[in-house]
């Protein structure tokens, strides 16, 4: 027999399953709320990904495996390296519209580092983007963007910042994550920004160079 065609293909339900984990974190989240977002079954999501670990799991994998397209396109989307690394240092707060759902991020986390098979599906994650953050640095020296600077350790810096300043970000409740992460990291590059690429200095009225006041 000719198996039935699938009317929804897995990426739609990856994506209804980050949505929904993003909404109630790993542990609250069952099969029948990711079911009920794509408009299938239960049981379809077991024949399909074996249980509630593997569909998490294909999650993870998928995420990992689009990191370098991801990065494709931001960069295809700027004509700036140094714009399209921002960009690509903010994409994760498109994912979190509130602390609630960055305390559901931080819980998959907890998933990554404890679990074997999906540690090894964040290492190789992490490395990818570490890459791809050093690609965008290196083109960003060679368009004098940036001073010529050590980018591998400049993209490990990027990729803590980030990660650590979305965390501050669901701390303080100031603006908008993506205004928060980009002014952090706003800060960091700016001791290696060329001179012509450098932000405004404010002056005061008594003739003292104020801070940078890029991103206030």
């Amino acid at each position: 027999m000719t198996p039935r065609p699938r009317t929804i293909d897995d990426a739609a339900i990856l994506d209804a399953a980050g949505r929904i984990i993003s909404r109630h974190g790993p542990s609250r989240f069952t099969l029948a709320d990711v079911a009920g977002e794509v408009g299938l079954s239960a049981a379809a999501l077991v024949k399909r990904f074996g249980s509630k670990r593997g569909l998490m799991l294909a999650l993870a994998r998928s995420a990992r495996d689009s990191v370098d397209a991801c990065f494709d396109a931001v960069r295809a989307s700027h004509a700036s390296p140094l714009t399209a690394l921002l960009a690509a240092a903010t994409e994760m707060t498109r994912y979190v519209n509130s602390p609630e759902e960055m305390s559901n991020h931080l819980a998959f986390l907890q998933t990554d580092l404890s679990d074997p098979d999906f540690y090894a599906v964040m290492l190789e994650n992490a490395r990818r983007i570490i890459a791809g953050y050093r690609r965008l640095l290196d083109e960003a020296v060679a368009a004098r963007e940036l001073v010529p600077c050590d980018t591998a350790r400049l993209a490990r810096a990027v990729d803590a910042l980030a990660g650590g300043s979305l965390i501050g970000w669901a701390v303080y409740r100031k603006g908008t994550a993506e205004s928060w992460v980009r002014h952090d990291l706003e800060t960091l590059l700016e001791p290696y920004r060329s001179k012509r690429k450098r932000r405004p200095r404010k002056t005061t009225r008594y003739g003292r160079r104020a801070v940078n006041i890029a991103g206030a």
